[in-house]
């Protein structure tokens, strides 16, 4: 269930708050007016309160970079959210190749630093004594800070996408450079956490602590996503349709005339079917039962199969050999209930849907998903929420530098 708030778009792309946001808004306001107290109480807090959101605007901006690049790219951006710990830019897709994955990843810090410079330069504008000249003064410091804190390289900070695109470069396995880059991820998330709890125990500042920790938590926890997220993928390429395809149709005589296969077929089974109609021990093609409705009753005596029949040639189909990656693709981009498998020598070899691969990845990867869901997301045609194969597949494609 979508809890976000949507509060407008930037270059056409979505903008959502998070709830949760307000309770660092509300931290940010306190620390900024507490800091400019000297400057009176009225004018401290309304500062406090601009520099606040002035920080959640550095933020989308950092954001924004990543999102126009890889919009740059041809990739789409679904949204991007102000949370908790920043913000997140949901980008739909990974890069083509390091040099673009680089490219994404470093645009977010490269923003920080430009208005960092931007304003230590326009600081000079205003009296050094003055509330503005430290206003602008902290919200470059602020920029500097969330470009060299997202350098630090480890996944899913923006440096352990840049490790991750070198490493990508370097070993020529996408799949192998972002485990490694979570590996370091989640290092470093536990040494947060570790850390935090020493600045607890030695200085006594229980919120300091408690945020590093925090901060190590989201980013191990993220870290491990990326890791299963890898699996997962890596899976969707080694499975091929072969793996996933069942035999769950049936094979009819394309000659027979269009009474006799409702009176043989239709009348026995309220269950939809899949039909294949063959002659002279070849498939013709598969019927379509609404092809079947369009002819009128008084011709089923004398029209056959074969007239309504769709050739194996016009129909969507995968090989064996597809990976289930590309067979996912194929179903989501022609917005298909399943897809025919062909053998090597041209004939029906399986049918796939959203369920079969569903169970495929589940028997390879020990999920727990059990046949009333995999029935259920053959009746629906959906993947599970918490599994968007459709998302999922689209980023398992890679290219070089």
């Amino acid at each position: 269930m979508q809890t976000n708030w949507r509060i407008g778009s930037l270059f056409g792309i979505p903008l959502f708050l998070d709830p949760l946001w307000f309770v660092i808004l509300g931290l940010a306001t306190l620390n900024f007016g507490v800091s400019y107290q000297i400057w009176g109480t009225v004018l401290s807090w309304g500062a406090g309160v601009v520099m606040a959101l002035l920080l959640f605007g550095s933020v989308l901006l950092h954001e924004l970079g990543h999102s126009l690049v890889a919009r740059s790219q041809g990739i789409r951006v679904n949204s991007i959210t102000l949370f908790l710990f920043g913000g997140i830019a949901a980008i739909e897709e990974e890069s083509k190749t390091p040099g673009k994955a680089f490219q994404v990843a470093i645009a977010g810090p490269a923003v920080s630093i430009i208005l960092f410079v931007l304003l230590k330069m326009l600081t000079s504008i205003f009296p050094e004594t003055s509330l503005a000249s430290m206003m602008v003064g902290d919200l470059a410091k602020i920029n500097l800070v969330l470009a060299l804190f997202n350098l630090i390289p480890g996944l899913p900070l923006d440096g352990g996408q840049v490790l991750k695109a070198a490493l990508w470069k370097t070993t020529g396995n996408r799949f192998k450079a972002i485990r490694l880059a979570a590996k370091v991820g989640q290092v470093l998330g536990y040494a947060a956490i570790a850390l935090g709890m020493v600045v607890d125990y030695v200085t006594g500042e229980l919120v300091t602590g408690l945020w590093i920790a925090l901060l190590g938590w989201f980013g191990a926890r993220n870290a491990t996503s990326y890791d299963r997220l890898t699996t997962l993928q890596e899976s969707l390429l080694l499975l091929v349709a072969a793996d996933a395809m069942t035999r769950d149709f049936r094979v009819i005589d394309a000659d027979q005339s269009l009474r006799s296969f409702a009176d043989l077929y239709l009348l026995e089974s309220t269950t939809p079917q899949v039909y294949f109609a063959e002659s002279d021990g070849r498939y013709r093609g598969i019927v379509d039962l609404v092809d079947l409705r369009l002819v009128e009753r008084s011709q089923w005596e004398t029209q056959t199969l074969q007239s309504i029949v769709h050739p194996l040639t016009e129909i969507p189909t995968v090989a064996e050999s597809n990976s289930l990656a590309a067979v996912i693709n194929k179903l989501e981009n022609d917005q298909l209930p399943r897809v025919t498998v062909l053998s090597p020598a041209g004939t029906v070899a399986g049918i796939i849907d959203r369920g079969d691969i569903v169970r495929a990845l589940a028997q390879k990867l020990n999920l727990q998903i059990t046949d009333a869901e995999i029935k259920q997301i053959k009746q629906e045609g959906t993947y599970p929420p918490n599994l968007q194969l459709g998302a999922i597949a689209k980023s398992t494609v890679t290219g070089d530098w």
